[in-house]
């Protein structure tokens, strides 16, 4: 349970309302044995015809007959321990053996002066306002344990609803801190790990650390606080037959250890097939156009079924482990009961204190002293099976907790350096030297694919470059350098002649502004996601970048303007407009440095020609890196060099009339695009 213990400082900061959780635990509790109590008078009355008052009687009887007894044997054993010639005669085993039968009998005669003290409190204080007509009395009995039901259960109420209230609030916490964590990663560990599984962890872990939560808030307290109350009682009412129903506690130790391992590794594949569950329909959702265009719904269903099965059957695992230790439990608990049960009857019906010289009870007990025991030990029976039946659910919750608190340690594999550099607007180049790049592996340290191989190249400040090879080649891996989305294994790559590691990352990002080719919008309004580039933007800044973006062509169109909600990811608008909000929203940015990956591959041309357009005047006084595969002629008219890549390796570099001249890879590439645009 580390896992769960982790979110202590989580739940902490709820601790006045977990405080107040607690108070009202421990009220219902009290109630609850209260209400047991009072089955001891109401046995008294029933069996054998005594009121309050002859009850308080008898038992004062008792405790003077007690004390009386005890004193005079004390006494008696002082005589004989002081005797000159017994301490002469005696061996040293018959003074101990006395000598802890003096101790035996002080510690009797104290607790029988306790009593008396009581049983007098309650005749002077409690007697006056107890009914002694016995039907009366029992009516008594009955409305006070109403009036306890109702303030337990009132206790109860307040009780879940507070801990309520800290489980929804620790939740709220949690899945702010997992957000955090998540925004930190690198992108290699987040396409590692995948979407569906990212979304299991936020839905899924984080609903069973819930459910446990709230268990431990609303049992924890309650029900082993009653079973500790209960305890204490059955001791006082006969300790010797209560320490016998602790011979199976170790077999219910053995118990959970065994099922505690099992547990922990079903709930972790359940999980992980929960996951693999959200992939598949995530894969289907997202591409429900091509399944319906291929007809392929029964192949995606049959992909959805198999899950389910595998998922349905490491739930039943879980399931078949989570109802074995109930009836385990309670049937230990009833062996429990019955090895103190059965001599306490044999001890009230053959009227004896003990069995084969093993003493059992201090006194002759009655039926009512035996049903009192057996009402206690009941009491502990009920919370017992509670706690038992909580086992298995916290145990799949400190398990969804470890996947948690896993995924929140996660180290990004880009690092921050502890003493980052500040780094002036970008002015002067950007050199990558001799940069090696592996992808990382899932389940792996080792590295994977090589994405480039011992590149070195310097960009002057000011040149747009074009960045063209075949698809796999590296052109994405390589501008992703820049905005640190990934770090070279070997090399570095600086921009003014400063290492990028050793730059804060918040200062190196705010200077590039980045449009890819799967154009990411959020389901706000056109104004909204262009001002997502600088929040802080005015409204002429932003319709300037609208403008520049030629967004204002469509935006005028349209009834609510800028106002316009696009739907999720744009969907409402065509691919070309997408992309042109995507300008607008790198343009209000002012980056010193403009990254277009693939921006205009899935565009119509009119759009292509007017992204072209625009960069034409925007790129100058910063640098511009646009990722393509067809050189066109509008594309030509802006850039000022071009940088040939294949396989993860840069073959040339220079002006597109030089490296046209003397990089053959490039002819061929030109070439293959100049024929399909004629054709």
């Amino acid at each position: 349970m580390e896992s769960l213990a982790r979110l202590l400082p989580f739940v902490a900061r709820q601790r006045r309302t977990l405080i107040a959780s607690v108070g009202l635990s421990i009220g219902a509790a009290l109630f609850t044995v209260a209400q047991l109590w009072l089955i001891y008078p109401t046995m008294k009355l029933m069996l054998e015809g005594k009121n309050f008052d002859q009850h308080i009687l008898a038992e004062l009887q008792v405790a003077k007959k007690t004390i009386a007894a005890e004193t005079t044997h004390i006494q008696v054993i002082d005589v004989q321990l002081n005797t000159p010639q017994w301490k002469t005669t005696a061996t040293d085993s018959d003074k101990k053996r006395l000598q802890n039968e003096q101790s035996r009998s002080r510690a009797d005669l104290t607790q029988a002066k306790w009593n008396e003290q009581n049983f007098q409190w309650l005749e002077t204080n409690i007697s006056p306002w107890v009914p002694t007509d016995r039907f009366n009395y029992l009516a008594f009995l009955l409305g006070l344990l109403l009036i306890l039901t109702f303030f337990k259960e009132t206790c109860s109420f307040f009780q879940e609803v507070s801990i309520g209230s800290v489980v929804q609030r620790v939740m709220q916490s949690l899945r702010q801190q997992l957000f955090r964590s998540t925004l930190r990663l690198d992108q290699q560990t987040l396409a590692l790990e995948t979407t569906p599984r990212l979304m299991s962890r936020f839905t899924f872990d984080l609903s069973q650390v819930a459910h446990g939560l709230l268990l431990l808030g609303s049992k924890v307290v309650v029900e082993p606080l009653k079973i500790a109350i209960c305890i204490w009682c059955a001791f006082n009412a006969n300790w010797r037959l209560t320490m016998l129903s602790f011979i199976c506690a170790p077999l219910l130790g053995v118990l959970f250890g065994g099922l505690g391992k099992k547990l922990k590794r079903a709930a972790q594949r359940q999980m992980e097939s929960m996951s693999r569950l959200y992939r598949v329909l995530e894969e289907t959702l997202l591409s429900l156009r091509t399944v319906q265009a291929f007809r392929n719904e029964r192949l995606h269903r049959r992909r959805l079924s198999a899950e389910h099965r595998s998922y349905y059957e490491k739930a039943m695992r879980i399931l078949r482990i989570d109802v074995l230790v109930s009836p385990s439990v309670e049937f230990l608990a009833m062996c429990a009961v019955f090895v103190a049960s059965l001599p306490g009857a044999y001890l009230v019906l053959r009227h004896k204190t003990s069995i084969w010289g093993v003493q059992l009870a201090s006194e002759q007990m009655t039926v009512s002293d035996l049903a009192i025991l057996y009402a206690y030990m009941a009491g502990v029976l009920d919370p017992g099976r509670k706690l038992s039946g909580m086992y298995s659910k916290l145990k799949k919750s400190a398990t969804a907790c470890e996947r948690v608190f896993a995924w929140m340690d996660r180290a990004s594999l880009v690092k921050t350096s502890p003493t980052a550099k500040s780094i002036r607007r970008h002015h002067d180049s950007i050199e990558f030297n001799r940069v090696t790049f592996h992808y990382a592996q899932t389940n792996s340290d080792e590295p994977g694919r090589r994405a480039l191989d011992d590149i070195s190249v310097t960009i002057p400040f000011g040149a747009t470059v074009a960045v063209v090879g075949e698809n796999g080649c590296g052109k994405s891996t390589l501008v992703n350098l820049l905005p640190r989305f990934f770090d070279p294994h070997d090399g570095s790559v600086r921009i003014d002649g400063v290492d990028l590691k050793e730059v804060d990352l918040t200062l190196l990002r705010h200077q590039i502004g980045v449009v890819t080719q799967d154009t990411l919008l959020f389901d706000w309004s056109i104004s909204e996601n262009i001002r997502y580039g600088k929040p802080n933007a005015s409204d002429l800044e932003l319709q300037s970048a609208a403008e520049k973006a030629f967004v204002t062509d469509f935006v005028t169109q349209l009834p609510e303007g800028f106002a316009t909600q696009i739907g999720d990811k744009g969907h409402r608008l065509s691919g070309g407009q997408r992309q042109r909000i995507a300008l607008a929203r790198a343009i209000l940015r002012d980056p010193a440095i403009l990254i277009l990956d693939e921006a205009t591959s899935a565009i119509d041309t009119q759009s292509e020609q007017c992204i072209h357009q625009t960069l034409h005047t925007f790129t100058r006084e910063r640098t511009t890196f646009i990722v393509t595969h067809a050189m066109t002629p509008s594309l030509l008219d802006c850039i000022s060099h071009v940088l040939v890549m294949d396989q993860g390796r840069v073959i040339s570099f220079g002006t597109h009339e030089t490296v046209l001249k003397t990089c053959p890879h490039y002819q061929r590439l030109f070439d293959a695009q100049t024929l399909k645009r004629a054709g």
